[in-house]
């Protein structure tokens, strides 16, 4: 008789399959399965079956890239399509120091190895070289200016090799490895004292049958071989040749934020002698320690790998150099690039990127052309990329909660599950990142399932943009939010925080006032708390509520009442979701969050008329000006890197070009103003 399918691999599911079966059977009609020995049987038969089961889901699992789970498989699947995940990276930092004192030496060299120790964060780190250093001495004095030193340990290891063995390996023994420190150097034999360094290749095109070069691939344990040619792709090694290999091994993100170091490295003169270290000056530290990172997660690896192997490690497409940055830098959070075809007008041959670091709010400008001289091995002739800083988009919220006290009487208490509980979704996947969206209904959601007591809650959406002005001179402004606004009122949908201009006593604001359903007017005027405000220039800009675009016409901004010369101008959104458009970043700030406890009196029975229901207004009541919890200006303004400003700089006498201002459509901010520096939204 025919045994009937499975359609569930449920261990009860299964057993009642074989009750089901042996039931069915003439020899056990009425027989007492529960009772008697042949339900042992039956339990061990069930088992058998589930565990064979199990582990034939999980195979099949590890054998594509998407569902497997063991960090050897997804690794050994992305290296069939010739994708190698990135190592740890080292942290960075920039130092200088002097030696003086000297006679007699022409050259002093800087070892490779132990440079020094760093300090920060209440932990020591121990930074090292991988390669030697040598500079010229001039008038007894050797100057390393700007050495890059690495966070970790360096290690060197050595290889012979033997054709003897039919598949000899080399592997390197260490884990936490970061493999752009690895120098690989072939001699002759072990006695020989030249030697040939071999360059390492993330893919084979171009590579001739002479080329001295290695690809590198992770194995289990997070540990690396390296594999040469074969005459074919790459030169073959010879038998006895010696292999030396050096690099770091690394404590990744966590030697990040090292800003004080001593010396404890070596140094020696033309002649190999070494140096006394009391001749060394104090290390004056350039750049603290940064870019330390983990090695590749999983889940990155199944994103990238199947995108690079697309992109055929080419930058065509917008995509491609998403995936190529993310590839490249292994410090990204999130990447948007788009063409300048989409630009209005058009800019063509340009690729526009912008990336928001880990560790960090913005890329350094040293970053960035480091960043482009990497890209221009990938990207296609003819097309220019370009970085502009990321512009940060901020949502925040005026929760007001509705709460039965008979379930609940402390709200101070309930105040605090509901912020943490928003501030968690603050830094979901949601949001923090280009394209991101701020969902109003999670938001509305959360607040509601923190408590039982919570009975409702009315919830009002803001979003901000944060102009940097350019303090003591004439400028105009363009600030981009991507998303449509909204115009309850005739006036004050847009409203600004406090900032001083020429020509005007006291502290200015400005506001907007509604000329068609697309198109307002930008004002300025001075205001007194409770007074009633006196506009000071009628026509100083353009809103455009479709687009969600205000443009600021040529003023001189002398002080903001937000530090760092930061104006806050905030807007109402026609739509409770927010959209990161293009080079937008979406980021949900609780620091300008406020949340507002209400009883709920109808709940708790206290008041089941309804007579005193505290009723809270589900719109905007309009306010003449921004009332802002960020750092108030108690210095100077730092004005905005010129690396990779988006302005146009005009003069009374014309225009002349800087760099590109950003178009209306661009969802950026930009200046144009009468100098070279120029301030820029972010």
């Amino acid at each position: 008789m025919a045994f009937g399918q499975y359609v569930n691999l449920d261990f009860d599911e299964i057993k009642q399959s074989i009750r089901d079966y042996l039931r069915a059977n003439t020899n056990f009609t009425d027989y007492d399965f529960e009772g008697s020995n042949l339900s042992i049987i039956i339990d061990a038969l069930a088992y058998n079956t589930y565990i064979t089961a199990y582990n034939t889901n999980m195979a099949a699992n590890e054998c594509f890239l998407d569902s497997s789970t063991l960090r050897e498989n997804v690794v050994a699947l992305a290296r069939n399509i010739g994708y190698v995940p990135r190592s740890r990276k080292a942290a960075r930092a920039k130092i200088s120091f002097t030696v003086s004192g000297l006679e007699d030496t022409s050259t002093l060299t800087l070892n490779a190895g132990l440079i020094c120790n760093g300090a920060g964060q209440n932990t020591n780190y121990i930074f090292s070289i991988p390669e030697d250093i040598t500079v010229p001495v001039t008038n007894g004095v050797a100057d390393f200016s700007e050495v890059q030193i690495s966070e970790g340990t360096y290690v060197t290891e050595s290889f012979t090799v033997d054709t003897s063995l039919a598949s000899q390996k080399y592997i390197l023994d260490n884990s936490f490895i970061d493999t752009s420190t690895i120098k690989v150097k072939v001699f002759p034999s072990e006695s020989s004292s030249s030697s040939v360094t071999y360059q390492q290749i993330d893919n084979i095109v171009g590579i001739t049958s002479t080329a001295a070069s290695y690809l590198l691939q992770e194995i289990e344990d997070e540990r690396y071989e390296l594999i040469f040619g074969d005459n074919v792709i790459g030169k073959k090694l010879s038998n006895n040749n010696f292999i030396d290999v050096s690099y770091i091994v690394t404590d990744g993100r966590d030697g990040n934020g090292a800003s004080e170091f001593s010396f404890v490295g070596n140094i020696t003169n033309q002649d190999g002698a070494a140096i006394d270290a009391a001749l060394v000056s104090l290390i004056t530290t350039d750049e603290k320690s940064r870019d330390g990172d983990e090695i590749e997660s999983i889940s990155s690896i199944k994103y990238y790998a199947p995108r690079i192997y697309s992109s055929q490690y080419r930058a065509v497409t917008a995509s491609d150099y998403e995936a190529v940055l993310g590839y490249i830098y292994p410090n990204v959070e999130s990447v948007t690039a788009f063409g300048g075809e989409e630009m209005s007008p058009p800019r063509f041959g340009k690729v526009f990127m912008s990336v928001k670091p880990r560790n960090g709010d913005f890329l350094s400008d040293e970053t960035k052309r480091e960043l482009i001289q990497r890209l221009k091995s990938y990207a296609v002739a003819g097309i220019v990329p370009e970085f502009i800083d990321l512009k940060y988009l901020y949502v925040e919220l005026q929760a007001n909660p509705y709460y039965n006290p008979s379930l609940n009487d402390d709200p101070d208490n309930l105040k605090t599950s509901i912020s943490n509980a928003l501030t968690q979704y603050s830094r979901s996947i949601d949001v923090n990142k280009f394209g991101g969206r701020f969902k109003y209904s999670k938001a509305v959601s959360l607040i509601d399932s923190v408590d039982s007591s919570i009975t409702s809650n009315i919830t009002l959406v803001t979003i901000r943009r944060n102009l940097k002005a350019v303090l003591g001179q004439f400028a105009q402004y363009e600030v981009c939010y991507g998303n449509r606004f909204h115009t309850q009122e005739s006036s004050y949908n847009v409203v600004s925080t406090g900032f001083t201009i020429e020509g005007v006593t006291g502290t200015v604001y400005l506001a907007d006032e509604v000329i068609n359903r697309e198109k307002g007017r930008i004002f300025f005027f001075t205001y007194i708390e409770g007074g009633t405000p006196s506009i000071v220039k009628k026509n100083a800009g353009t809103v455009d509520y479709m687009t969600g675009e205000v443009l600021i016409d040529t003023v001189n901004i002398l002080s903001t009442v937000v530090a760092n010369g930061v104006v806050e101008i905030q807007a109402i959104p026609h739509s409770n979701d927010i959209v990161g458009l293009r080079d937008l970043y979406i980021k949900f700030d609780m620091t300008n969050t406020t949340i507002n406890m209400v009883q709920d009196l109808i709940a708790s029975g206290e008041n089941t008329s309804g007579s005193r229901f505290v009723h809270t207004h589900s719109y905007y009541t309009p306010t003449f000006i921004r009332k802002s919890s960020s750092s108030v200006s108690t210095a100077a303004a730092i004005l905005p890197s010129t690396a990779s400003s988006t302005a146009t700089t005009t003069t009374s006498g014309g225009t002349y070009s800087g760099s590109t201002m950003s178009s209306s459509n661009s969802s950026s901010s930009s200046t144009s103003s009468s100098s070279s520096s120029s301030g820029y939204g972010y």
